[in-house]
């Protein structure tokens, strides 16, 4: 048997199916604990949010089409809702400050010499600002909204906001959307496993996530990691 399996987990903040599979996530991480280390990283998918509205949407209806869309995709999951202000007023102008503020999360929750890294941080202020956004209503590109997830989290919103610190969560995110190009990382959201041999991307079931993780487990002969 594999001792732990690493994982990357990509997403973009402003994705809808990275909200759906969020879930997933965490189911996953609950059953094997200390079996997987999922990594949170980041992509670019909403980097430019009015640009990426007036290409794909101008003709659709723009945010509120999109808006529209969103919450079509919600009515088929039960464990999600989406605000009527989602999209329509609630409007972030790029995912990038959700991300950097993450990082920032990250950086804070590592720094502490009391207590080892607790990537449920990270998780707990993700979840927060998925829920914040698509089921509140709320702008998470807003500095303000940001330091209120904080401030609910117990977090020292004072020591997240630090320019040594938000240099660093910056120069962390850059980092994240430089591996997601080396890994062919093409949307959100995408988990990667066995060295990125394994790629799951988009809308994908529990059961199949938990059996890639159950086959590395399980241990692959290493004549059979490549047959070139």
């Amino acid at each position: 048997m594999a001792d732990t399996i690493e994982i990357n987990y990509y997403s973009d903040m402003l994705c809808i199916w990275a909200y759906v599979g969020a879930r997933r996530v965490d189911e996953l991480a609950a059953k094997f604990g200390d079996q997987v280390q999922i990594k949170t990283r980041f992509c670019s998918v909403f980097s430019d949010v009015p640009a990426k509205i007036a290409a794909n949407w101008a003709s659709r209806g723009g945010y509120e089409g999109y808006g529209a869309h969103v919450r079509t995709v919600a009515e088929r999951f039960d464990h999600i809702s989406i605000h009527p202000d989602t999209w329509d007023r609630a409007r972030p102008v790029s995912s990038a400050p959700a991300h950097v503020f993450l990082k920032a999360v990250e950086i804070v929750a590592a720094q502490d010499a009391d207590t080892p890294f607790d990537q449920q941080k990270v998780t707990q202020a993700a979840a927060a600002l998925r829920e914040g956004f698509f089921s509140y209503g709320r702008d998470i590109s807003d500095p303000k909204v940001l330091s209120d997830c904080a401030t609910a989290l117990g977090l020292d919103v004072d020591h997240l906001w630090q320019a040594d610190v938000q240099m660093r969560a910056v120069a962390a995110l850059t980092q994240d959307l430089d591996l997601a190009r080396k890994e062919n990382v093409e949307g959100s959201p995408t988990l990667l496993m066995n060295s990125g041999r394994q790629r799951l991307f988009g809308n994908v079931g529990y059961r199949l996530m938990e059996a890639n993780v159950e086959e590395l487990l399980r241990g692959a002969p290493k004549s059979a990691m490549s047959w070139c």
